[in-house]
């Protein structure tokens, strides 16, 4: 896709504009806070083990038009923060008070549960995990393993449904509604990803208050915040002991460990052929997600945006 190479030179790493709301960035979105709605634009940066690493080209359009996907295929289920798009980055959402938590639900051991569970630290989360799993191992139920949800730059950390209640983060009967959501999102993400020839294997959720009303945010089933595996290749890597085939941010993560970085010190450099690939790995996802063509917006991606933010009324 000679587009891909195009690009490699306009992705939008940073997005700044004067006069316009109250900056908050994170790793991968800049967001705009207004009285009641928030600006979010979502760059092309990829991060991994809490570090930002650099761009992928069309990350940001892919991730805005997964999640918008998703949004929408979910609001029977849960309302969502969703108000427009006035660009393919670009999400104007209702400005909700967010949950500190995430709720991660799984439905294989892989990842960081299956180093914790190799380690003796798979109880983390109030429950205690069967003995002799072995990597991959999918689950006779989908399981929920909530987090913190730290500060840009610092983990979040593993907790139990228990400690988020003692703890008082979350009140007790809105929590046990964002859990109940989550796992009929979770089942809703899997099986239309096993009609598209894929297994949505984990993945996070946010939600918020929009006044009394509990809606899920940030963004749902994309290859950020969930791990996708191709069906076809499971069962016999499974049986081998193989690495599942990967559509997903696992991609980035695999080529830092075999460059001998997981989060200590420097992260190598990205080189292009890397950018392209995981471009690629992006958009392939992106097509049997959602069944089209991705149509990629070439250019000047931050120009783009202010043009179309000009005419939206916030």
């Amino acid at each position: 896709m000679n587009e891909i190479k195009q690009q490699l030179k306009n992705c939008l790493s940073n997005f700044e504009i004067d006069n316009f709301g109250k900056k908050y960035g994170g790793k991968v979105r800049d967001n705009y806070h207004f009285d009641n709605k928030i600006v979010m634009v979502t760059s092309d940066r990829v991060s991994a083990f809490d570090h930002v690493l650099g761009t992928i080209p069309f990350k940001g359009q892919i991730l805005t038009e997964i999640a918008n996907f998703w949004f929408e295929k979910t609001k029977e289920i849960i309302p969502n923060h969703i108000i427009s798009n006035p660009d393919p980055q670009v999400m104007l959402v209702k400005k909700a008070k967010t949950l500190p938590i995430e709720i991660i639900v799984r439905g294989y051991i892989t990842g960081s549960l299956w180093r914790d569970y190799c380690e003796d630290k798979g109880n983390q989360y109030g429950f205690e995990l069967p003995k002799n799993l072995k990597k991959n191992q999918k689950f006779n139920n989908p399981i929920v393993t909530p987090t913190t949800k730290e500060e840009y730059g610092l983990h979040d950390q593993p907790i139990s449904k228990e400690e988020i209640i003692k703890q008082g983060l979350v009140d007790e009967e809105i929590y046990n509604l964002a859990e109940k959501f989550s796992l009929k999102l979770f089942q809703k993400g899997q099986e239309w990803a096993s009609k598209q020839g894929l297994i949505l294997v984990d993945t996070k959720y946010e939600f918020g208050m929009f006044g009394d009303e509990l809606i899920v945010i940030d963004e749902i089933h994309t290859p950020d915040s969930s791990r996708y595996w191709v069906e076809s290749y499971y069962e016999d890597r499974y049986r081998n002991n193989e690495d599942q085939k990967m559509l997903d941010k696992e991609n980035i993560r695999k080529w830092l460990i075999d460059r001998g970085f997981s989060g200590e010190g420097k992260p190598p450099e990205l080189s292009d052929d890397i950018r392209i690939y995981l471009a690629e790995q992006y958009i392939t996802l992106y097509k049997k997600i959602t069944g089209k063509d991705f149509v990629p917006s070439v250019g000047n991606v931050k120009e783009r945006i202010l043009n179309n933010l000009k005419n939206e009324s916030i």
